[in-house]
Formats: C-alpha cells, structure tokens, sequence
C-alpha cells in the first residue's frame, strides 16, 4: 500500500527535517507525554562554517554540503551547532539511503540527551525512508522511538505511515484501529479513508470497508490527485467483487472510473468481464475493444486482445473471432520481436547510456530519480520494467557510482594541480631566501650591523645626557654656525689686540652670538632629549622587528623544507588512494550496469512469458474455432439427404 501522496515529496523530506531541527533546537520534553514540546524562537547561524553547510545542502547539493559538514566537525568549527550539525548530518545520510548508518547517528544523538522534539521528528523521517525501501520492520522500530505526538500535520502523517507499515506487516486490525480516528466513514483525509477501507477488507470486515470505499468511490474531488484515488477505490472493489463472483455490483463500481485516468486500462478489462459474467458478450465487447487498441505494454491491453475474439466467439461470430485471434498472434510475435531488439539494444548499453543522457544529474543521492525514457527502439515497452522499486534502487546506484567516478577524476586532476603548485612555491622559496639574505648583507641592514648602530647611537645618548650636553643634541644648521664661531673665534685670536680698533667691537659680536647660540641649545636641550630617547626607542623597535624576521626566516629556511616534503607526501598519498579507488569504483560501476541491465532483461522476459502464454491461448482457440467449424459442416452433411 503507498503512502498518500499528500506526504512531503522525496526530495524535501530531509529539508523538512532539517528545518524542523533548525526551528526546534533547544526544546525539551513536556513532562506530559501526549504533550506536543513548544518549538522556540529561530536562532540565528552563529558559526560561519555551518552556515556554509547550510548553503551547500538548500542549494541541492547534498555531497558538498556533507563533506563540508564532516570536515568542519572534525576540526569542531561549529560548536554552537553541534547538536542541528549531527541532525543535519543524520538527513544526509538519508538522502543517500545510508538509513543504517543515520539510525547509528540519531541513536547517538538520544544518548546525549538532544530535544525530544528533535528526536521524534527524526525517527519519523527515519521511518519514512526505510517504509518507502520496503524496510517495513525497521521501519516499525523506528515509529516505535517516537515518544511524543508531532506537530500537526506531521501526527496525522505518521498515524498513516504507522498504518501502512501494520498493513505491509500482515496486522490490519491494527491498522484500522489507527487510521479509524483520522479516517472515519466520511473522514476529510481521502487517503486515510482509502486505507481504511483496503485495512478492514483485508481483517475479515467486508461489508464495513466496502461501504467506505464506495462512498469514496462516488465522493466529487476538487484535484486529479483525489479523482486518481477515486478511480483507484472504485477498480478495488470492482475486482473484489467479481472475485466474490458479484458481477452486477463489479459493474457499479467499474463504470464510475474515467475512461482517460490512470486506472482506466484495467477498470475496462474487468468492466468487460463484469459484463460477460452477466452473460452480455456483446455489451463487454464495448470496453474491450476500446482498450485492445491502447499501447500494448499494458498487460490488460494484451488481454483484452485476447477478451474480443472471445466475446466474438460467444456471439457465434467465429469469422470475427478467428480474425481476431489471428490479429492477436500476429500482435504477439511482432511485440515478441520488439521485445528481442529492446533486449538486443539493452545488451549494447543502449537503456543506461540513454537513461543517462536523457536524465543528467549534477549531485549524487537517494532522491535522484529520471523522467525521461531513453531514445531507442521500443522504449516503450521499459515503462513497466523502469517503474519498478527494484530497477529504480539500482539505477539510483549506478548514478552514485558514476557520480563518484567523475569526483575522483576531478581530484585526480585537482591532485596534479596542487603538485604543480608546490613545485612552483618551493622553488620560489628556494631562489627567494638567498636573494633576501644577500640584499641584507649589501645593504648594511643584518642584525648585527643594526645592533651595533644602536648600541653605538644609546652610548653616545647617554654620554650626553650625563653631561648635559645642549651642543651634542645641535641641528645641522647649529653645528654650521658653531664651526662659524669657532673659525672666527681662531682669526681674531692671531690678531694682535691693537691691531685694528674695531677688533674689540668684532670680539664683543662674536660673544653675544656665540651666547645667543649657547641660550638656545640649552632652551632646547629637554624636547631634543626626549625626541632623542624616542628616536633610540624606535631604533630598538625596529631592531626587535628586524630580529623576530630574521628569525621567521631562519624558521622559514628550516621548516619550510620539511613543510613541502609533508605536502608532497600528501599528494602523493593521496594520489594513491585515488589511484586504488578509481578502478575499484569503475569495476562497481560496470557490474552495477550488468545489473541494472539484468533487472530490465529480466521484466522483458517476464513479458515475453506473458506474451508467448497469450500466444498459446490464441493458437489453442484457433484450434478449438476450426474444430468447431468442422464439426458444424460435417453435422451440416449428415443433415443433408
């Protein structure tokens, strides 16, 4: 029995969780087990790494986000989200059907004592997964974790899943039991109502579950979806009522399906039974001749090519009838050598190339499915066979398998790059330092050098402080005009007193210059200390720079070396496990294609079964036609004088 298709669709069921994770992180349980835990307020993402992982996983791509997701948890970037990490991580796993492993990850997460409502809404989606991959008892034990009632919808949902998977179990009283409250006689959630009624046919209650479904069965839908489902409840009970041997009600409830639905191929076949068990052979040739001129991989058009000529038959009309049953061989041995080329094709890789082709895909996952049959002869006839659960799953693998293919190609690649990368670092390292050390020993500028210029600079500091010395602290123009002074002071000493008579007014000049300029420096003497002091601080500043970069370079030029040999080793590594993995996945890959051929080579075969059954039938009533035509012209002679 599927689950109403009113669920969430394949693809958001892990964001579904997700977002549930996102809005209920921090709740706890309600000491009320029949309590819905209140959802708090959205917190906002407070590790950036996380919130790259959460880009990644909205955009669809699932692969990047759990690597990243993975990565950041191994170094532990995302702290504050440790719990909706593990959540996020558990949904990712689902989406790549790995529900064993997802379980291990929710388990833990009840180990540590995460919300409930995290939990529940976990083991819910869980649940889902593992029904909708035929897992039914581990499905049963994952709604069978859950403490609390969920959040409307998610509680009418999983009392329907819940129910299915009772169904699936072979416990149908139980599963009425559950889908009575939310179903009902006339309950407004059709695909409850739907179950309940297949549940309590199924648990010995006919007449109960055949009332709902016939008031479903006559009930107006607003949408395809709940018209399909009409359609569906009505061929349910028409079949279960020509299986009771009631014709007359069989033909109530076939006659309300739509001609153009999807259930209307066999509703017409066993509309044409309910008639021909009424004994109205030509009433029941009105569906059948309708559906034998439908597309003939539906095994209920082949049988009503088979249903004409025998309704013919019962009419007496053994011309029409042997027509008809020829037609039908012919029929049969052309769609028998359709489907051999189709076969023939499969065997060339024709089905999954075009598959491929028609049905790219960027990301690998279990939601990844295909629209599109390929282009090649009689792909038609694969409709049933790639509809399966079965070919499906298998496909789904294949496409993982050829996902990762190109992934370990693209890090194959990516591997060279990086080899070329740290060749062309280490041998620019290796021309660089040498440059550096040479352009610090031209320069005048080695730790030495500058060292000894500052002890030299500190000395003379000092020197001048402990002797108060304005004249040590001179500018350029100071020390100009002091070597000025100082020849003047030297030619008038050599001049006799009474040379000249303005030699005194020339001596009395120079000493007030020569004080104007001693005011000054002794003036200046304190702010030309403290520029000084903070020009020697400076000095030693730069020194300690000076020395923490040589000392980064000798660090580079010892580490560094070693740091390119683990690098490469890395790629190396790496590159080999590339190198192990890459023909391990393509042997995977070509096996899985076998498979996945196999699988539909197998469901052909299946047809080509059916069709040489059908076959047989048509040849033996051909047969049986020419007896009876015999025996009507030799009772025709022996009428005759």
């Amino acid at each position: 029995m599927r689950l109403r298709s009113r669920f969430l669709p394949r693809p958001s069921l892990v964001a579904a969780l997700v977002a549930g994770v996102l809005a209920t992180a921090g709740a706890r349980a309600a000491d009320d087990p029949d309590k819905v835990p209140a959802d708090p307020p959205r917190h906002p993402v407070m590790d950036p790494h996380y919130g790259d992982v959460l880009f990644e996983f909205y955009q669809g791509r699932y692969f990047a986000a759990i690597t990243k997701l993975e990565v950041s948890q191994h170094f532990e970037r995302m702290q504050h989200h440790a719990d909706e990490a593990e959540i996020l991580r558990g949904g990712l796993l689902l989406s790549y059907g790995l529900h064993k492993q997802a379980a291990e990850v929710f388990e833990a997460l009840l180990a540590r004592g995460a919300p409930p409502s995290v939990r529940d809404r976990a083991w819910y989606f869980l649940a889902k997964i593992r029904y909708q991959r035929g897992l039914m008892p581990e499905a049963s034990q994952a709604l069978g974790r859950i403490e609390h009632r969920l959040p409307a919808p998610l509680e009418d949902d999983r009392r329907l899943l819940q129910a299915n998977v009772m169904m699936a179990l072979g416990d149908n009283a139980g599963a009425s039991k559950i889908l009575t409250p939310i179903a009902g006689p006339k309950g407004d959630d059709l695909f409850a109502r739907y179950n309940l009624g297949v549940a309590l046919i199924r648990g010995g209650e006919v007449a109960q579950g055949t009332k709902i479904l016939d008031t479903l069965g006559q009930q107006p839908m607003p949408d395809e979806e709940g018209r399909a489902l009409r359609d569906k409840a009505n061929v349910a009970l028409g079949f279960a009522a020509l299986k009771d041997g009631q014709a007359a009600d069989a033909r109530k409830y076939l006659q309300r399906v739509r001609l153009e639905g999807i259930e209307s191929n066999p509703a017409l076949l066993g509309f044409g039974w309910s008639e021909d068990a009424l004994s109205q052979p030509k009433a029941a040739l009105v569906p059948w001749l309708e559906l034998a001129g439908r597309d003939q991989s539906d095994p209920a058009v082949l049988e009503a090519q088979l249903a004409v000529p025998y309704a013919y038959a019962e009419l007496h009309a053994d011309a029409q009838a042997l027509k008809r049953y020829e037609t039908a061989i012919v029929n049969f041995q052309t769609a028998d050598a359709d489907i051999d080329a189709t076969i023939a094709a499969i065997r060339e890789g024709k089905l999954v190339e075009g598959l491929m082709a028609r049905n790219p895909g960027e990301d690998m996952g279990w939601f990844q499915t295909f629209r599109d049959l390929p282009l090649m002869p009689h792909a038609r006839l694969l409709t049933p066979v790639v509809a399966g659960n079965e070919f499906q799953e298998a496909f789904k693998n294949y496409r993982d398998l050829q996902f990762l293919t190109h992934n370990l190609a693209d890090w194959h690649d990516n591997l060279g790059v990086f080899g070329d990368m740290l060749a062309t670092r280490r041998q620019a390292f290796a021309d660089r330092l040498p440059r550096i050390r040479a352009q610090q020993q031209a320069s005048g500028n080695t730790i030495a050098q500058l060292q000894q210029r500052s002890d030299a600079n500190a000395a003379a500091l000092k020197q001048a402080q402990d002797a108060q010395d304005g004249v040590a602290f001179a500018n350029a123009d100071e020390r100009a005009l002091q070597e000025r002074l100082q020849r003047v002071t030297d030619t008038l000493a050599k001049l006799p007193p009474d040379a000249d008579p303005a030699l005194a007014e020339a001596h009395d000049r120079l000493r007030r210059v020569a004080g104007a300029l001693a005011w000054q420096l002794a003036h200046d003497y304190p702010s030309r200390v403290w520029t000084a002091r903070k020009g020697q601080q400076q000095t030693e500043d730069a020194l300690v720079d000076a020395r923490a970069h040589d000392e980064q370079l000798a660090k580079a030029e010892r580490d560094e070396p070693a740091r390119f040999e683990a690098f490469a080793r890395r790629i190396a590594e790496l590159d080999a496990r590339l190198n192990i993995l890459a023909p391990r996945v393509t042997a995977l890959s070509t096996e899985q294609q076998a498979a996945l051929q196999e699988i539909a080579i197998t469901g052909l075969k299946a047809q080509k079964e059916r069709l040489a059954a059908y076959t047989a039938q048509a040849r033996f009533a051909v047969a049986q036609l020419y007896d009876r035509a015999t025996e009507t012209k030799e009772g025709d002679h022996a009428d005759k004088p």
